[in-house]
């Protein structure tokens, strides 16, 4: 296909795209390499981004997952390999074409005025704008705040926000801008227990009604429980993608992480459980019985 022209390249495609059966890639990496002055981040990763599945990056910190995800939106240009999106170079897309497919959650959410809640989440509506789909802003507006349990904040100023608060805000923003493929950088990084697994919930909901989403986790456990893929990530090269059950071993797991590493099943969902192992010994028999005193 031959790339367009400057002027073909960001005019305003007021066309809506049609969504993708179950299966369908909406995003491939080929070969990316991404390099930054003479050190080399990303190397030759092959990716497929699929509806119906949550994609899920993990690995140690400097592994290359966000590098990874702002490859695939666009922020970071890549040294070699092709990017595509629904079959087309990435580059080829106009912003607004490419704000239709593909919805993005970076990990810092400033803004820099004082927007309420409300307008934060309604400006995921704009590349809607001016097309047969704007009549739907107040819905998914409406239902992304329910979603993300922010509706009571709805008139607060965002920068008024705490951190866990502005990164629910933000993620209803990604919701309500209603695209096939979510892109997401650690959208549990600032949530209490309860938000991430109602974050996660709503990340498999989305995946299970006909979107493709990749999320950047931290959280092995949470990446277990939802994912139906796992990507590792070691020194930017990807070491392992597959269902969690077979990528998340002990094996591989303690060799990336470099720390020990143990792997069960939970006894209710089935799902691996991973923890670190913890060697740290109890008190001596001795001590435990000098502290709580003498049995009678």
């Amino acid at each position: 296909m031959s790339r367009p022209g400057l002027f073909g390249r960001w005019r305003d495609d007021r066309r809506i795209p049609e969504r993708s059966g179950s299966g369908a890639v909406t995003m491939r990496a080929t070969g990316v390499r991404l390099q930054r002055g003479d050190r080399e981040i990303l190397h030759d990763v092959d990716l497929e981004v699929r509806v119906g599945e949550v994609l899920a990056l993990v690995g140690p910190n400097g592994a290359g997952k966000s590098t990874l995800l702002a490859a695939l939106t666009g922020d970071h240009p890549i040294s070699a390999g092709r990017i595509d999106v629904d079959g087309q170079p990435l580059d080829d897309w106009a912003p607004v074409a490419l704000a239709r497919r593909r919805a993005v959650l970076p990990q810092q959410h400033a803004v820099g005025f004082p927007f309420t809640a409300v307008e934060v989440v309604r400006m995921g509506r704009a590349a809607w704008a001016r097309t047969a789909r704007q009549g739907d802003d107040d819905t998914l507006v409406d239902a992304a705040l329910t979603e993300c349990d922010v509706t009571h904040l709805r008139d607060r100023p965002f920068p008024a926000l705490s951190g866990g608060e502005g990164a629910r805000v933000a993620l209803a923003r990604v919701l309500a801008q209603d695209t096939e493929t979510l892109l997401l950088d650690e959208p549990t990084a600032a949530l209490d227990l309860g938000h991430q697994e109602a974050v996660m919930q709503v990340v498999r909901a989305r995946a299970d009604h006909g979107h493709a989403v990749v999320v950047v986790l931290h959280d092995l456990g949470l990446a277990a429980a939802y994912a139906d893929r796992v990507c590792v990530l070691e020194q930017g090269r990807v070491v392992a993608d597959g269902p969690a059950a077979e990528v998340l071993t002990e094996e591989l797991l303690s060799r990336v992480y470099a720390f020990p590493v143990q792997v069960g099943v939970d006894p209710t969902t089935g799902a691996p459980l991973v923890l670190p192992r913890r060697n740290r010994p109890g008190p001596s028999i001795a001590t435990a019985g000098s502290a709580g005193g003498t049995a009678g």
